[in-house]
Formats: C-alpha cells, structure tokens, sequence
C-alpha cells in the first residue's frame, strides 16, 4: 500500500493519467548509498548518462506496492512484470547529446507498459515534461500509430534540421510541451511508457558523475512483453 500522498494529474487532449507520490519511499538515504555503492556505466545508447541495475528484490517490491494504484488509475490488475530497473545518473553535457537524445522518446509501444520514476537528488533537478508530436497530434505512441509516427519524424527532421545540441526546454519546431512535472526529492512519477516525454533540465542542475551529488533517479520499467 502507498502511505505517502498520491497526486492523480490528467494530462494532454489524450487525457493520460499520471501518478505523482511525495515522501514515496521510507528509506530515500538508502537508496542514494545504493546507488553510490555500484559501479555505473552506459546501458544504451539513448539515455543521456550513466546506469546500474537495481536488485530485482527491490525493484518487485516497489512494483508490488505501486499495483492497487495502476490497477485503480490505470486498469492494469493484475500489474505488469519489471521489465527493467535502474539508478539512473544524467552526466552527458548538452554539447555532447547524440541526436536521439535532444528528442522527447517514448520507452514502448506496449499498452501495459508502465514507468516509474523515483527522483533521488538534492538541489535543483529539474523534472519531466510531456509533449505532444505537432504534425500528428500524438502525445503518445502504440503500434497502430509507429510508422506514421516515424514518417512524420523524417520528414520534419528534414524540413526543420535536427535540434541544437541541448537538452530539450520547451515547445519546438517539431513538439509542443503539453505538461511538466517538477522534481522533488523522494518524489515518484507513474505513468505510461508510450507517452512522449523527456528529462526537464534547467541549465543549473549538476551533471555529476557521482550520485551522492548529480541528477539520480531510479527507474522502473513494467510490462508484460
């Protein structure tokens, strides 16, 4: 069961639930010393930063306490598997960004798919903002809208050049920005993995590598596929 506040926001014209928890979890310290303990490395070529694997002990039992609000807000019950699951520590410099990263992305096309992002740094962080595709009005992706998704993308891509060298802040030429959700510490964010979304992040947040200080989140990745 969740103790904590949870903040239910409907977002967009697809009028997508998010799930947002304050004071989410009893031992936050812990988790950052976790983090702090494990070696980290890139695991992908999309997210802007450093990663290591969460115990899978941990990441089921904070699956199992999130189920009675997807099963609620969501209609997932029974809950979808851990897919994946990660500390997470951004640390790639704007100048540095490889194309895909300067995008909003979805993390699956899946309809059960479900992220969980538990933000686990002090000082300025930032947050996560949603956006909205502009030529097609997709705020999010499944596999009957992919290829158009796609196509749109090159074309615009072509037409519009692809986006400076920075973290995405805001609408462009190509996405609108439908919502953002700020960062807090021990904040957790649950919403659908195929919306359209990305890391919000003012100039003065700390890309560190290490965690005791940086931008760390955890993430959980639930589905069934």
């Amino acid at each position: 069961m969740i103790d904590a506040a949870a903040t239910i926001h409907v977002q967009g014209e697809e009028r997508r639930p998010l799930i947002a928890i304050d004071d989410f979890w009893s031992d936050p310290q812990g988790l950052r010393e976790d983090a702090a303990s494990l070696k980290m490395g890139m695991i992908g070529p999309h997210y802007p930063g450093v990663r290591a694997p969460v115990p899978p002990r941990l990441a089921e039992t904070m699956r199992r306490r999130i189920a009675p609000l997807l099963a609620e807000h969501f209609g997932l019950d029974p809950a979808p598997a851990v897919s994946e699951a990660y500390y997470s520590l951004v640390t790639t410099a704007p100048a540095e960004l490889a194309p895909i990263q300067r995008l909003p992305h979805f993390d699956g096309v899946e309809p059960r798919r479900i992220a969980m992002l538990l933000f686990l740094g002090h000082g300025e962080q930032g947050g996560t903002a949603f956006y909205r595709q502009r030529v097609t009005g997709y705020e999010s992706v499944d596999a009957t809208r992919l290829d158009r998704f796609k196509a749109h993308l090159d074309c615009e891509v072509q037409t519009h050049g692809l986006p400076d060298a920075a973290y995405i802040a805001g609408d462009t030429a190509l996405y609108e920005r439908i919502a953002v959700q700020p960062a807090r510490f021990n904040r957790a964010l649950i919403y659908a993995g195929n919306t359209l979304h990305c890391a919000d992040l003012p100039p003065q947040v700390t890309l560190s590598a290490d965690p005791l200080v940086g931008r760390l989140t955890l993430n959980l990745f639930l589905s069934d596929d």
